[in-house]
C-alpha cells in the first residue's frame, strides 16, 4: 500500500501523479491531489479545479475574480 502525501492514509489505491517538472505526489483521492497541487485563486482564494484564468503569472478561478484584481480583457463567457 502507498501513504498519501495530504492526508496520510494509507490506501491500497493510492495513484500517483507525476508533474511536467519530473515532481511526484502519492494521493489516496482526487480531493488530496487537487488540496496539493490545484493553484489558488489570486482574488477568492479558492482552488481552481476548472480551467480558471491566468494573466501575467497570476491565476484566477474566474473573470470575474480577474477583474475584481484589476484585470481587463478577460471574459468567462462572450
Amino acid at each position: 500500500m502507498a501513504r498519501c502525501d495530504v492526508c496520510g492514509n494509507d490506501y491500497d489505491k493510492a495513484f500517483q501523479l507525476i508533474q511536467s517538472d519530473g515532481s511526484r505526489g502519492t494521493f489516496d483521492s482526487f480531493e488530496c491531489a487537487i488540496h496539493a497541487l490545484a493553484p489558488v485563486c489570486e482574488h477568492c482564494g479558492c482552488r481552481i479545479v476548472g480551467h480558471g484564468a491566468e494573466h501575467d503569472g497570476r491565476f484566477f478561478c474566474c473573470a470575474h475574480c480577474a477583474g475584481h484584481a484589476g484585470v481587463q480583457g478577460i471574459e468567462d463567457r462572450v
